[in-house]
């Protein structure tokens, strides 16, 4: 299964130019390409898989480029695991309280990440030291412009103000000399877009291998660009947002127009998109998807160790499952709704969710494992109020995670030093492009309707799941969802499509970067601490503080390499 050729190369190129990942209090590599290597495209189509090859190889469990680990910030999870010193800095995280500038995973994901994109630009200055004979240069230059933008997006949300490498050829005293304030946030994320708009310019509409980027995963990743630029947040004393600017929103909406994504689609079932088995992965809706695969030739195969702390710990099947990642009661609480099967969006958690009695948006059952319910739909583990399905013996409750994990009695399931899977993580899907389009529309003004109509189709399609036929008679199920029956006003609009943002994408981990994007970290967030109080108590202490908590810290290993070119954020770190 996946033996095409890109899946293939992705691990044997893993190990290729280790040199080059290096970043600051690293040495930079200099004077690696000679002329005869550079006018070989064997040479540089290895550089580019390399490129490829670090955005799965140096992510790890503690630092999983889906950002699971950093999305326990918000109201979709609690951390989980054994308790409050099982991942101790994560717990900072999720409390908002005790967070150094020296703790290990503050660091860890800045470099792995510049570790990528040093990776990157090496194969970028390669590719333009080769002539035009070589054919797909342009298209190749394409794809790393598309990757570097993501590795730059990636980290821009985590830690906003950030040195862009971005320089061709760059020396060790070129990336002494970044500065991390050399741009403003709204200039920040135009760099950003450069290289998507050079990206969307010369990428294929389709890809023989599935991990190369196309045309349209660069116009959705360029929407999501342009719509986190719109809030912008360009005062330096403070991350409130300031403006929500039109012509920004103005491009969201071009970027999402229908007629860029010719191809793609909805899946008929949402579930689909979280299936390991080779028929569902890259499909209509997957715009660009990281790549994993077994039985491709290598030892072990190209397999996602990085969500290996989120299995359950099940004695006998998945020991050493560390149950991390799992959901908050506020998340169940907001797939509840109504008898007309709308959500209850102002009052979701006036009560906690009654599976037993309450009407629930289906899917609600393809994201949270709940007790009563069989995990991964396999009625050989029925989940229950037990320290199997919470090795914290119910600090972080009874519920589990879903749309990572893959049934245990499956083949998919691969015991390593972690828990693997050969399933693909969907970076852009069409329903993200579907609910950006709705929300420019939104807070433009200019089509109300459409904006609730894409909403909409998203909720119709929620309703033609397959996985939960049954469920209502064998475990009790009230499952209960419709489309909005009508248009409204703005506001009332917005908040729909924000609603509906949640309950689509829930655990994909855009919840925490949605909040602070809208202005509403503080808001929301200090409001599920008091709420979930009474659910989770590690959230009696907990309170989060606006213009600070909203980035992560410049860490301190790389502010006192800088050579002082590099500011600490706000909020006195």
């Amino acid at each position: 299964m996946k033996t095409n050729k890109l899946y293939i190369i992705l691990t044997l190129c893993a190990v290729l130019f280790a040199s080059c990942d290096n970043f600051l209090n690293q040495d930079v590599p200099q004077g690696i390409l000679d002329e005869e290597q550079v006018s070989d495209p064997q040479y540089i189509d290895n550089l580019v898989i390399s490129a490829y090859a670090i955005f799965i190889s140096a992510e790890d469990i503690n630092s999983s480029f889906s950002m699971w680990n950093f999305d326990v910030r918000s109201d979709d999870a609690y951390k989980g695991g054994n308790g409050t010193s099982d991942g101790d800095v994560f717990h900072q995280l999720e409390i908002s309280q005790g967070i150094l500038t020296t703790n290990w995973n503050i660091n860890d994901m800045w470099v792995r990440l510049y570790n990528c994109l040093s990776r990157v630009n090496m194969a970028i200055d390669a590719l333009n030291k080769m002539d035009n004979s070589y054919e797909l240069k342009e298209q190749r230059l394409g794809e790393m412009y598309f990757l570097r933008a993501y590795g730059h997006f990636l980290l821009k949300r985590l830690y906003k103000n950030i040195p862009f490498v971005i320089k061709g050829n760059m020396t060790q005293e070129d990336y002494l000399a970044l500065s991390n304030t050399e741009y403003t946030n709204d200039q920040g994320w135009q760099v950003i877009i450069n290289d998507l708009d050079y990206a969307f310019r010369v990428l294929p509409v389709s890809q023989a291998d599935k991990g190369r980027p196309t045309k349209a995963s660069a116009a959705a990743l360029l929407a999501k660009t342009y719509l986190y630029k719109a809030y912008r947040q360009d005062d330096p004393n403070t991350h409130s947002v300031t403006e929500i600017n039109a012509e920004d929103l103005q491009k969201v909406v071009e970027y999402t127009d229908p007629a860029l994504y010719g191809g793609y689609g909805l899946e008929p079932d949402f579930h689909n998109n979280f299936r390991p088995e080779p028929q569902y992965e890259n499909g209509i809706e997957s715009l660009w998807a990281m790549q994993y695969s077994m039985n491709d030739g290598t030892k072990n195969g190209n397999l996602n160790w990085s969500y290996g702390l989120i299995v359950p710990n099940i004695p006998g099947v998945t020991d050493g499952g560390c149950d991390f990642y799992k959901p908050s009661q506020n998340l169940v609480n907001a797939f509840h709704t109504d008898d007309a099967g709308l959500p209850l969006i102002d009052t979701y958690n006036n009560k906690d969710f009654n599976a037993s009695s309450d009407n629930a948006d289906p899917r609600l059952w393809l994201t949270v494992g709940i007790p009563g319910f069989p995990y991964m739909f396999n009625t050989n583990y029925m989940m229950a109020k037990t320290k199997t399905w919470s090795r914290s013996n119910g600090l972080y409750g009874y519920n589990v995670t879903l749309k990572h994990n893959v049934d245990p009695d499956s083949e998919y399931l691969i015991k390593g030093a972690w828990w693997g899977s050969p399933m693909n993580r969907i970076v852009l899907r069409y329903s993200d492009v579907m609910l950006m389009r709705a929300e420019a529309l939104a807070q433009l003004g200019t089509d109300l309707a459409e904006a609730i109509g894409l909403v909409n189709q998203l909720r119709v399609r929620a309703a033609q799941t397959g996985m939960l036929n049954g469920y209502d008679v064998n475990y009790g199920a009230h499952i209960r969802v419709m489309p909005y029956p009508t248009t409204y006003g703005k506001e009332e609009t917005l908040a729909r499509v924000k609603m509906e943002r949640r309950l689509e994408l829930a655990l994909e981990s855009e919840r925490f970067f949605d909040l602070v994007r809208w202005g509403e970290a503080e808001t929301v967030i200090n409001k599920y601490y008091a709420e979930e109080a009474d659910n989770c108590a590690i959230y009696s202490d907990a309170h989060f503080t606006a213009n600070k908590n909203e980035y992560l810290p410049i860490p301190f290993s790389q502010i006192a390499a800088s050579n002082g070119h590099y500011t600490q954020n706000i909020g006195n770190w």
